[in-house]
């Protein structure tokens, strides 16, 4: 048990399929209530499609394991109803700073820009995320949660899969049309399915340290090679919530795992980082290697892998649950079209293509990581050397600098879901790109762009005066909200005050609208519900929009 935190025990309920000795059948179930496949159950849930999560566990993960929490994934646990808890929790940061012996080389600012509702990153532990999914969880009806209902067998059919569950109190049989794998780096199910994960471990071992302590460190990542507290190896501080610092330490791959667990080797260790007068409480600690692996395919049929199930990497960087709440936005708002008739199964390949590319993404700033913070030769410890030692003066060299680059969203500009520009854009909205936020103002109330924006297609067209905006045009952008994929129209716009009567208007009330996504008069964009620009166009115009869309959700050849 934590001093910090006091873990709570979930029930063992009986379930329906036990009650009454029949096989369920259910259109989504989930299996692994991790940061992960809550996200991806809540989704489901609360847009109205009934889901059933299993769990063999209850209660919520022990010690802080994920920590940080970038400015993407924050968007999207607003979107599941929990950001506001998790930032109000969690410690907000921006700022990094590597350390070179004892001498700062470098830093860096997450958000050197104002007007983003959310910080570059927090920092919570792993319980506390896991713990307000849960309450949410059970906050919404089609969400039957269960915990101590293990998965012990998965047969797979052209339907669906077949699924037997162990209790604490017997057996039980489930059917479901959709088998979301959200199990973890060990997935069961992956295992009972034969399927591999390909990759390579990294010759090397970490220790994790949280301690409880009173320390007026700033809430910044700090970063050390070298340094004299514990030499020729490098160490990572973060504060978080509670007056708890995780603490990672460099071992070297000889080191034995279960000796350096024991007090006795890790308090030592942290007291010659601290300093003899620093009283802390050693509270968890955990070794671990690097590994850096993924599946082939994240979808077999319709039993679909998301987050560690799907691919793993090395904890620098924070590109371990953040990329696994990214697979469960990008593939819930596919699934849910696909269940509603709206796209043909296929639309679900892309889910599969899209994050496997964002997984072959942080597994390369993964490895470029690892390399650098464990050189493997003594040719690469020189060169490494080298570039720390030159970046204290020189912008060249911090530029190769890596102690982990941090989890950003992935541009998918090679989806098959996304229109190609036609016209002359600048900065990074490009098709494929996640939204950028910015203040906005409705009638008297400001908001933020990416609190109204998401979990439907959006059409964002920007007009110098709301008030001239044709009636014949206004009631065709109106009209896009009763077509089969509803599409909600908005008009954006600098002009305070104005209303067509008829369409929303969101007020770009500090121009970052206007200079994020280099808008124009009649510079429209489509936004699909997950938050990413999938066409954008200078003028509006009907055809291309339904072709866009079209092309979006599947339902189109362009997609083949």
């Amino acid at each position: 048990m934590l001093s910090a935190y006091g873990y709570p025990k979930y029930a063992f309920v009986k379930s329906p399929e036990q009650e009454s000795g029949a096989t369920g059948h259910y259109p989504v179930v989930v299996v692994g209530a991790g940061p992960v496949g809550l996200a991806a159950a809540i989704d489901l849930a609360q847009s109205g499609v009934p889901v059933v999560l299993l769990d063999d566990d209850d209660t919520v993960s022990v010690g802080s394991r994920g920590v940080c929490y970038a400015k993407r994934t924050l968007e999207i646990l607003d979107r599941i109803g929990v950001g506001d808890d998790c930032v109000g929790k969690g410690v907000s940061w921006n700022v990094g700073r590597t350390f070179f012996r004892e001498e700062e080389v470098y830093n860096f600012n997450l958000q050197p820009q104002p007007d983003h509702k959310r910080p570059g990153m927090i920092n919570l532990q792993q319980y506390y995320l896991e713990e307000f999914e849960i309450k949410r969880a059970r906050e919404l009806p089609n969400l039957d949660l269960r915990f101590k209902h293990k998965v012990t067998s998965v047969v797979p059919h052209g339907k669906g899969a077949t699924l037997q569950v162990e209790t604490p109190i017997g057996r039980y049989t489930l059917e479901t049309g959709w088998l979301i794998a959200a199990d973890g780096a060990r997935s069961g199910i992956r295992g009972m399915l034969g399927l591999e994960i390909e990759g390579k471990v990294f010759m090397d071992r970490f220790l994790i340290a949280d301690v409880v302590m009173k320390a007026d460190f700033p809430a910044e990542r700090w970063f050390w090679f070298n340094p004299p507290f514990h030499p020729e190896q490098s160490v990572l501080l973060h504060r978080q919530a509670d007056n708890v610092f995780r603490i990672d330490l460099q071992l070297g791959w000889q080191a034995d795992p279960e000796e350096e667990k024991k007090p006795e080797k890790v308090i030592p260790r942290i007291k010659a980082m601290l300093g003899d007068e620093r009283e802390f409480e050693l509270e968890w600690v955990s070794i671990y290697t690097f590994q850096c692996r993924r599946m082939n395919s994240f979808r077999h049929g319709r039993v679909v892998f998301v987050g560690d199930a799907a691919h793993q990497v090395s904890p620098f960087g924070a590109r371990g649950a953040n990329s696994g709440i990214q697979d469960a936005d990008n593939l819930c708002w596919k699934l849910k079209l696909v269940l509603a008739g709206k796209a043909p199964e296929s639309l679900l390949e892309s889910y599969s293509e899209e994050r496997v590319f964002a997984a072959d993404e942080n597994l390369i700033n993964s490895t470029r990581s690892t390399d650098f913070i464990t050189p493997r030769s003594k040719t690469s410890l020189t060169f490494r050397n080298a570039v720390l030692t030159l970046a204290r003066n020189h912008a060249f060299a911090r530029a190769l600098v890596n102690s982990g680059r941090l989890s950003v969203p992935s541009f998918l500009t090679e989806s098959r879901l996304n229109t190609p520009d036609t016209a002359v854009f600048a900065g990074d909205m490009v098709p494929g790109a996640a939204m950028e936020d910015a203040p906005m103002k409705e009638g008297d109330e400001n908001f933020w762009l990416l609190d109204r924006v998401g979990n439907r297609f959006m059409l964002l067209v920007y007009v110098n005066d709301p008030t001239a905006v044709e009636p014949a045009l206004a009631s065709i952008l109106k009209a896009l909200g009763d077509t089969p994929i509803p599409i909600e129209a908005v008009l954006v716009s600098s002009t305070a005050d104005k209303t067509t009567g008829s369409l929303r208007v969101f007020e770009d009330s500090a121009g970052r609208f206007c200079e994020r996504y280099d808008a124009q008069p009649g510079t429209t964009y489509l936004i699909r519900p997950d938050q990413h620009v999938t066409a954008r166009w200078r003028t509006f115009d009907t055809n291309q929009v339904q072709a866009a869309l079209a092309r979006a959700t599947g339902n189109t050849h362009n997609n083949q």
